[in-house]
This record gives C-alpha cells, sequence and structure tokens, in this order.
C-alpha cells in the first residue's frame, strides 16, 4: 500500500501493523534531492539527513534508531544490537563497515539498506522478534547473499524458515536488466536461475530476472513460497524509480524495517 504523508513525502508501505512497519522510500520531485537517502551519493549530505529525519517523524522513530551499513556487494552480514543503534544514520563514517545485509532481534531499530536497481530485500520472523534487510544486486545474487544470511540465521538462532516472512523491494526489470555472456555465466553457474534468463538476439544480449533468482535463493534455504512477496515494480521505468542503469548519477531508495516495541 501506499502512503503520502503531510509533507510531501512518499513511502511505499509493505507492513504496517502492532508489531513492525516496513517499506521503502520512493523518488519524489517535492522533496531536497528527489528523496534521495543515500549520504554516499548527494550533493548535500544535509538535504539526505533532513530526508531521513522526515522518514523518521513519519514512521514515529528517531534518526539514532536508522542503522546504515557502507554497502560493497559483498555477501558480508552483521547482527545488530543495541550498541550500533545510530551507525550510518548522519555521517557514512560510523556505517557499517563493508557490510551488505543486517539483522537483529532488537525492537526499536531501523534496518536500512539503499538501492536504485539492485533487489532490498526485506525479512521478519513474527515468533522471535526477527527484522532484516539485504542489499542483492547482482553481484550480490551470484555470491548467493541471500542464501547465505538465511543459514546463518537459521543455523546460529535456530529460527524456522516456514517462520519467516519476506519482502522484496522494486527493482530493475528482466526486461532492463540487460547483460553480456560473462555476467550471464555467473549467473548460469549457479545451476538454478535458468529459468531466470533469455537471450535477445537483435542486441545480442542476456536478460535477468533478479529478483526471482533472489526468491530462488529464499526457497533453497526451506523458506515457503507463499511466504515471499514481490514488488514488480521496475525502477528503471517507474517515475518513482531511482535507477543507476538508467541515469548513472542518482539517489537511492531507502528500504526499511523496525519492530515496534514498549
Amino acid at each position: 500500500m501506499m502512503k503520502t504523508w503531510g509533507d510531501g513525502m512518499s513511502i511505499k508501505i509493505y507492513l504496517d501493523n502492532d508489531q513492525f512497519i516496513a517499506g521503502t522510500t520512493l523518488k519524489d520531485f517535492g522533496s531536497p534531492e528527489q528523496n534521495n537517502m543515500a549520504l554516499h551519493v548527494c550533493e548535500d549530505p544535509l538535504s539526505i539527513i533532513e530526508n531521513r529525519q522526515k522518514l523518521a517523524a513519519a514512521l514515529n522513530c528517531g534518526i539514532q534508531d536508522f542503522v546504515c551499513a557502507n554497502q560493497t556487494h559483498s555477501a558480508n552480514v552483521h547482527q545488530v544490537t543495541v550498541d550500533d543503534k545510530g551507525r550510518g544514520a548522519q555521517s557514512t563514517e560510523d556505517a557499517i563497515v563493508d557490510t551488505d545485509a543486517l539483522y537483529t532481534f532488537e525492537p526499536n531499530t531501523l534496518l536500512c539498506t539503499f538501492t536504485a536497481d539492485c533487489v532490498p530485500v526485506i525479512f521478519y520472523n513474527e515468533a522471535s522478534g526477527l527484522t532484516g534487510v539485504i542489499h542483492s544486486g547482482w553481484q550480490g545474487t551470484v555470491k548467493e547473499i541471500a542464501q547465505k544470511v538465511f543459514h546463518r540465521i537459521l543455523e546460529e538462532h535456530k529460527c524456522d524458515p516456514k517462520d519467516i516472512q519476506v519482502l522484496l523491494g522494486p527493482a530493475l526489470s528482466q526486461e532492463k536488466f540487460e547483460v553480456d555472456a560473462d555476467v550471464y555465466d555467473k549467473f548460469a553457474a549457479l545451476g538454478y536461475a535458468d529459468d531466470y534468463m533469455y537471450f535477445k538476439e537483435e542486441t545480442n544480449k542476456y536478460h535477468i530476472d533478479n529478483q526471482l533468482t533472489v526468491k530462488k535463493q529464499c526457497e533453497l534455504e526451506g523458506i515457503p513460497t507463499a511466504n515471499i512477496t514481490i514488488d514488480r515494480t521496475c525502477t528503471f521505468k517507474s517515475e518513482e524509480g531511482f535507477s543507476y542503469r538508467q541515469d548513472k548519477k542518482t539517489g537511492r531508495h531507502l528500504s526499511f524495517i523496525l519492530r515496534k516495541g514498549n
């Protein structure tokens, strides 16, 4: 569902109940830097902080409840603790280092991931209070970051995969994600992505569905298909989407989840 707040900020909310709130921010031409949420790609950091403060107010939390990572297209995951709250919220210098996935069991902690074509993965478990986010660009997908994150959580925290719910946010569509043979070969090597790729003879390019590949990775870790929801909005084609492939110099969506606490 969509919620547009009184200050003009647009946010797509996927989940809002007594326990969790989760969603993604959208490009908004009425906001500073079109509602860019990323400090690592901006013209004025103060504008980004202003956008994040508006988001915090809309979500009834504070900017010091945000936790952000310096994303590097890695397969690294970090378990967020109370001591991490506020990291990366107002500066990249204190963000979680070299990490593309965050998860926590702490309440009142807004986990953040930044994308502009890559697949944002939001997940939660009502039984355990688990929340998490993953940044899975094509490089993260061929490194199987989603599988590695869920494997770690299932092993270390004994969560039942049938209790985990997954939301895949807006990303580059298969139509617009065209690649050469080198990237195709990496996906083909996974052994389960063939159904999510096709070759277009006119352009001599391969087209890959990164979202469905990530979905398959979740399923391979035991998460039921019925527990996975996909927002098929294409960041390239949507006016509300930030797309690196389309614009090169572009802002970022912030996909988030927070478990509400007392």
